[in-house]
């Protein structure tokens, strides 16, 4: 399991009061009807009457809530919490959790709110987790509580004990009984006071974070201890209990540190991509064509885990993101590419320690565990070395930080314990860990008796023989029995078969002779083995910390190479990172579609934050724009034909500045980029849709406009690709030109926008006036040419300076083709060219001239014409008639004296229609 997590969730009026709080309980809207989920020995009506505030004063009024969660990540052995949070009506912050730690159980309260479940549902459904609702009562802060205090992370002090601390006392008891029971009972009794262990576990519990002011996150978190105890017990029949988990830290989640992208923006701009495995037997998934695939080279387990956590949460801290950028330009350097070389080769042999030493501490640790330590102190040694050869590596903080971290004269004397103790050869024939010659007298005596056994038994066998009588049995055979001794063995006779039986010899007896000189030597043998490589261990696990911090800053070297190697292989450039909010990207190339085409045509983009209507860079005192940019927008429009390459476009922008803030960050593939920090990337590009969901696609792209609108500031950056084409275009576009004017009249909060739309009708003056609204608007060149290869003139499709005049609409000539050239140019195209398309890619000719004749049309509003075609000459006349009156009818001035008088309202009326009105 990657991730477990535990949620939990209490309810509050509208106002953010607390209704009825009482730690450890969620409180009911009456209004809201409870489903039962668990049964429950402790939900009696006693409890459910303690529990019930007083609802009279609550109403029927919309609830909000804190939330507070917990979870775990095993490949770091670490539980992050995050503290009781306000939540909000759509639940953002909990769809942002759950996409943030990707967990693979989801666990959560019975008593919490029906749309809260259903939020946690519908996301273990989408991504394949697990979701569990969990009694009530494992939700309580005073059990999380005790379950934080049992971990031995917090109960047991770190000691410096000396292993030979108590070397006389055992010299003085060298002739007692030594084996590895004894030993264990011997550990148990210096354990420590229990009282002194909880005690001490309070006072570091504040350590780590501030539990105690959080009820909801400590609740969580006893729910996730709990739920990890039971899945050990279960998996390795242990029943250590929560002090035995492989807990090494307990961190604080920071959100606002790094990047807000939820699934479907990572989804959209394709970051990662999961293929199911070719066989339907087989549930493993490999990354497929995806920036995180073409990025990640990493050589370590711990390196490839880490580099997807800062996929996913990219940094906000512009002083990380400099110095980090530093770091990849110094590995590109031409003199240090064969040290680069050398440190990736090293970097293979650096194991996950932690989990290692986690494994031998439990006694669950293989011959494997013991090479991977040696292998670690080896290459950590060697990476040492290599990072010596490094020109002017001193300047450069991750260099220096792993300098520090090496500790080399440890790790030497770790790897020389460990290799001058265990027979690797041996070990690996008998299948565990067995102890070199020279390490322990008393072993290898026990084995200089095990290994002549033969012999021996060879001289008992012929003692034997001179006292067993002739006629009582010809031969005899000695066998040895591990845990049991010698046995002497003679044939059976038929006599014995009748029912007298077996006539036994004076002093024989028919059972297994434990003999007290040879006695039980196999497991002697393995038991003081066991004692010495538990001794081997505590000298190891001195070092733990030490190596544990060595293996993390390994990681983050593993994941600097990997960016390195990724910008030196596809031709990246360090952007430049600064204060402002500003995009500023010359010849950007998107990562992923320059690895399937066989030329990318690069593209330039400009925005900033800020610009929205009343507003100029001028006179925005906290950007520090310059000259230049005070002609920049915050919304850019861009339009263009059918599949021109405008969503590649908006996606290339958004991946660079992504890209840019990955922590560490990666170069950018650009010329050159100015970027600003964004704090979050929303998009309404994609629609995942699925029999599993109850909204339409159009709804689908509502929800992701609606949380983009909620949740962006003005270092947010938000990609519209055509919204609005799932409805009515009459709808979608006036919902399209509603979203930009709301976030143009947020002025200087407006976010950074890069929008792509069809709906050529709303660009004139009472809609989206290219002359008022501060938008940029840009569209895709392409080129018409004929069947002998000549350019046509298409100039007159685009016009930037009256979008809304001069439309003309050609026809596509016979032979016609399309030329995309990918190219970005300010203005506007007033033409998708979807007659173009249609009849490069095979409808008939027929039906693209009707449907260029049927647009034409629309856009002169003519749509008479198209009822006309289907009328007969007597309905046609009327139609004439009809019109006239019409157009009488609208010349009427009401105005005028006679509108005044009843009599002459009629006799106009009647004028108008043709009859008189003496008839009526």
């Amino acid at each position: 399991m990657v991730h477990k997590s535990g949620l939990r969730r209490s309810r509050s009026t509208r106002d953010g009061s607390q209704v009825g709080y009482v730690p450890g309980r969620e409180e009911l809207d009456q209004n809201v009807a409870k489903r039962v989920r668990w049964d429950s020995p402790c939900s009696s009506q006693e409890e459910s009457e303690r529990d019930s505030p007083n609802l009279d004063s609550i109403g029927p009024t919309k609830v909000i809530g804190r939330l507070g969660c917990a979870y775990y990540d095993p490949i770091k052995c670490t539980v992050y919490v995050l503290e009781d949070t306000q939540e909000d009506a759509h639940y953002d912050l909990t769809k942002m959790l759950l996409e943030h730690s990707s967990p693979d159980v989801i666990l959560t309260s019975s008593k919490a709110d029906d749309a809260f479940i259903s939020v946690l549902q519908s996301h273990a459904e989408a991504s394949g987790s697990i979701f569990q609702v969990r009694p009530h009562k494992e939700f309580v802060p005073s059990k999380g509580r005790d379950r934080l205090l049992s971990l031995r992370l917090l109960s047991e002090l770190n000691c410096d004990v000396d292993p030979n601390h108590d070397g006389s006392e055992d010299s003085s008891s060298a002739t007692g009984v030594r084996n590895a029971y004894g030993f264990m009972q011997k550990r148990r009794e210096v354990t420590g006071d229990p009282t002194m262990k909880r005690w001490n576990a309070a006072i570091r519990l504040a350590n780590f974070a501030s539990l105690e002011s959080a009820p909801l996150c400590i609740s969580s978190a006893g729910a996730l201890v709990d739920f990890l105890t039971r899945e050990r017990a279960a998996g390795d029949l242990d029943e250590d209990g929560p002090e035995a988990l492989d807990i090494c830290g307990i961190e604080a989640l920071a959100l606002d540190q790094v990047m807000h992208i939820n699934a479907d923006a990572l989804f959209s701009l394709q970051v990662f991509e999961s293929e199911t495995h070719a066989s339907i037997h087989s549930d493993k998934t490999k990354e497929g064509l995806s920036l995180f695939g073409i990025l990640n080279t990493a050589q370590t387990s711990m390196g490839r885990s880490l580099l997807r956590t800062w996929f996913i949460r990219p940094s906000l801290s512009l002083k990380i993101l400099k110095a980090r950028h530093d770091a990849v330009e110094y590995f590109l350097r031409p003199e240090n590419l064969p040290v680069v070389s050398a440190l990736q080769t090293h970097l293979k042999g650096i194991t996950n320690i932690p989990r290692t030493l986690s494994a031998l501490r439990s006694g669950k640790g293989t011959i494997f565990d013991w090479q991977a330590l040696v292998k670690f102190t080896y290459h950590s040694v060697m990476l040492r070395d290599a990072l010596a050869e490094l020109h002017q590596g001193k300047h450069v903080e991750i260099v220096v930080k792993l300098v520090t971290a090496l500790n080399v004269g440890d790790f030497k004397e770790v790897g020389n314990d460990v290799n001058d103790t265990i027979d690797w050869e041996q070990s690996a024939e008998a299948g565990r860990v067995c102890i070199r010659p020279h390490v322990d007298e008393e072993l290898d005596q026990r084995k200089h008796v095990y290994r002549g056994i033969d012999s021996v038994l060879s001289k008992v066998a012929e003692q034997i023989s001179h006292t067993v009588p002739a006629d009582y049995a010809e031969s005899l055979n000695v066998v040895y029995f591990p845990q049991l001794g010698f046995l002497i063995t003679v044939p059976m006779r038929e006599e014995w078969e009748s029912e007298t039986g077996i006539q036994v010899l004076d002093g024989w007896s028919f059972q297994a002779n434990m003999d007290n000189h040879i006695g039980d030597l196999h497991p002697a043998i393995v038991d003081r083995e066991i004692e010495i490589v538990q001794e081997l261990l505590d000298k190891v696990v001195v070092h733990n910390e030490v190596m544990a911090n060595a293996c993390d800053v390994c990681a983050e070297l593993d994941c600097l190479l990997s960016f390195a190697e990724a910008a030196r292989a596809f031709d990246y450039r360090r952007p430049e990172m600064v204060e402002q909010p500003v995009i500023n990207i010359i010849q950007g190339r998107h990562p992923l579609q320059e690895q399937i085409v066989d030329a990318f045509v690069p593209n330039d983009a400009r925005l900033v934050s800020g610009m929205g209507l009343g507003q100029s860079s001028e006179n925005d005192s906290s950007s520090d724009a310059d000259d230049e940019t005070a002609t920049w927008s915050s919304v850019v429009l861009c339009t263009g034909a059918n599949a021109c390459g405008k969503s590649v476009y908006l996606k290339q922008v958004a991946l660079i500045q992504y890209m840019a803030q990955l922590s560490p960050s990666s170069f950018v593939p650009a010329e050159s980029a100015t970027l600003g920090i964004v704090d979050k990337i929303f998009t309404r590009i994609q629609t995942r849709e699925s029999v599993s969901k109850v909204q339409s696609a159009f709804m689908i792209d509502l929800n992701q406009v609606s949380f983009a609108l909620r949740n962006c500031t003005s270092r947010s950056l938000i990609l519209f690709d055509e919204f609005g084409k799932g409805t009515v275009a009459t709808d979608g576009a006036g919902l399209f030109c509603g979203v930009l004017k709301h976030l143009l009249n947020r002025g200087r909060n407006c976010p950074k926008v890069l929008a792509v739309s069809h709906f050529h009708e709303v660009f004139r003056r009472d809609m989206l006036d290219p002359h008022k609204l501060p938008v940029a608007f840009l569209h895709m060149q392409v080129l018409f040419t004929s069947s002998t290869g000549d350019v046509l003139d298409s100039d007159r499709s685009f016009t930037s300076e009256s979008p809304s005049e001069n439309r003309i609409l050609r026809a596509p000539a016979p032979g016609e083709k399309i030329m995309y050239l990918y190219r970005v140019a300010s203005g506007l195209s007033v033409s998708s060219h979807a007659a173009q398309c249609a009849a490069m890619f095979g409808l008939p000719r027929h039906v693209v001239s009707r449907a260029q004749y049927v647009s034409e049309l629309l856009a002169e509003h003519e749509l008479g014409k198209l009822l006309e075609e289907q009328m007969s000459d007597e309905e046609r006349l009327d139609l004439q008639v009809a019109e006239g009156i019409s157009r009488q009818f609208l010349e009427w001035d009401l105005t005028s004296d006679e509108a005044a008088h009843q009599s002459g309202v009629k006799a106009r009326l009647a004028a108008v229609l043709g009859r008189n009105l003496d008839d009526h």
